[in-house]
């Protein structure tokens, strides 16, 4: 996590592959604009988009100008987009043509030819799952892959997730960016790693020395990581019904969260250092058990209810799901990490739709003192201290304390101590994309996903989807819409003797 203002930067091409997406409006055009606001980019920066759809290179820009309009958090500046601009063009070709990738490197070339030196290849694959082989063989075959290479000009690929369904597609996967780019080359994005507060979680840890003594089983009861939404599947039925929460949230954004939060302290800030503990953290959990009186894992699927207080649909009566589907919205599941530090503390997770809120942030429960002076009776209840990490909305950080009400008696009542970031810093705080783009173009790796991450997380979840895949509906209980998911879902803390937090 190095200081994103000193870094250097060669001049670079970036291509995107499905430029023509939401992806690009709303998310990749706008974050490039904003680092070019604060003068981040290189000063020779090119963007060129690559479709099947043959678009000109006005209209390319003329749309890319009005999503800056629709979705940059910052105002357009004519300045700013008139040094842009004529960078900007598009590439028209189908994925699978080999042709179209030579005709792309030529137009690379000559890009080379008027900077007067190497440029570094950014290739940023914001296409479904589908495309990526074929892109990613085309740009071996064309040597764009190995353009520069071991060289700080080195070309460099970004993927979205997912990056499989299950341990061995992820591993298929691997071994197909492999044998065209070597793992330095290659940053699986997640954009959840880009949020200020995931960021700041390793300040939070090891920049405070009352957290870091503190952190670990003699000293914490529990953990509970939550991501939920409530809003519903909308216009993504049809992939979120060939995925669920399992795949969709729980293996990428919440595993992440989890490597992070019980990870060993690194040696250095080198992003390598970084992801050794995190590949080591999720090696540690235990295997779930599953068809067991003391099962780790529960699923639901969401029923009619009241959201907002506006009536939502269940899940089987959402446009393009199938009648007979089991898929999940609902998964939580008791994590058990077998190393020194976490022995014997649970750590529960949860993410679903169409729940009471949407909210996602790190709850974690210190043990209580011994009832001694306090909390003996009911006059003076003890309630567990907590350190709340909210990632959003409100992005922040609350602890929970026990104090003394005024008055004649001792009587004690929870408070909570909170520092948000937009009232601290501000609202305007960068996007999750602009940081993540401008690490991916200064080659650091630290807040994206290592091809070792990813199948570790698989290998963790894939036996639970099997098993989820033999047993059809049996097991898939129902919640209403607005609630905070199946009665389950309690029981298996209950039986833990713990209860989910929900922080207001």
């Amino acid at each position: 996590m190095k200081n994103s203002g000193k870094r250097s930067i060669p001049p670079t091409v970036m291509v995107i592959f499905g430029a023509s997406g939401d992806l690009t409006a709303r998310k990749l055009v706008p974050a490039l604009f904003n680092l070019s606001l604060d003068h981040l980019l290189p000063e020779n920066f090119f963007l060129i988009g690559y479709g099947r759809k043959h678009v000109s290179d006005d209209d390319f820009r003329s749309g890319l100008k009005k999503s800056l309009s629709a979705y940059s958090r910052r105002p357009v500046n004519k300045d700013i987009w008139d040094k842009l601009e004529p960078g900007v063009s598009f590439h028209t070709g189908a994925y699978d043509d080999p042709s179209s990738f030579e005709e792309l490197k030529l137009k690379i070339e000559k890009i080379e030819e008027m900077v007067g030196g190497p440029i570094q290849c950014m290739f940023y694959l914001s296409t479904p799952p589908s495309g990526f082989l074929p892109i990613l063989e085309n740009l071996g075959n064309s040597g764009l892959a190995r353009l520069h290479k071991n060289t700080p000009s080195a070309s460099k690929v970004i993927i979205e997730k997912p990056f499989g369904r299950d341990l061995n597609s992820a591993r298929e996967l691997n071994q197909m960016i492999n044998r065209r780019f070597s793992e330095s080359q290659v940053f699986r994005i997640d954009h959840y790693l880009g949020k200020e507060t995931v960021q700041s979680l390793l300040v939070q840890r090891f920049a405070n020395s009352i957290f870091e003594p503190v952190w670990n089983r003699n000293y914490v009861s529990s953990v509970q990581i939550t991501v939920s939404e409530d809003l519903g599947v909308g216009s993504r039925a049809g992939y979120y019904d060939r995925s669920g929460a399992m795949r969709d949230m729980i293996q990428n954004h919440v595993m992440q969260l989890l490597a992070l939060t019980t990870m060993e302290p690194p040696s250095s800030l080198d992003p390598e250092a970084i992801r050794d503990e995190k590949v080591k953290a999720l090696q540690a959990i235990k295997p779930l058990k599953l068809n067991d009186p003391h099962a780790e894992v529960v699923r639901g699927v969401y029923t009619e209810g009241l959201v907002g207080g506006e009536k939502a649909i269940g899940y089987q009566n959402e446009n393009g799901v199938s009648s007979t589907s089991y898929t999940e919205t609902y998964a939580g599941l008791c994590l058990q990490l077998d190393n020194w530090r976490w022995k014997g503390v649970p750590f529960y997770i949860r993410s679903g739709k169409r729940l009471a809120r949407k909210v996602s942030e790190i709850v974690v429960q210190f043990t209580r003192p011994p009832a001694i002076l306090f909390g003996h009776d009911s006059r003076q209840p003890l309630s567990p201290n907590l350190l709340t990490i909210r990632i959003q909305p409100n992005e922040g950080v609350g602890l929970s304390l026990n104090s003394k009400t005024p008055g004649l008696e001792t009587k004690l009542q929870p408070v909570n101590l909170s520092f948000g970031y937009e009232t601290t810093f501000g609202s305007n705080t960068p996007e999750a994309y602009e940081r993540l783009i401008l690490d991916a173009l200064a080659g650091d790796g630290t807040l994206f996903i290592r091809g070792d991450e990813a199948e570790n997380s698989w290998g963790l979840l894939t036996p639970v989807l099997d098993y989820w895949q033999s047993m059809g509906n049996h097991g898939l209980e129902e919640y209403a819409a607005g609630s905070w998911g199946p009665l389950a879902a309690d029981k298996l803390l209950l039986q833990r003797g713990h209860e989910w937090i929900t922080n207001k």
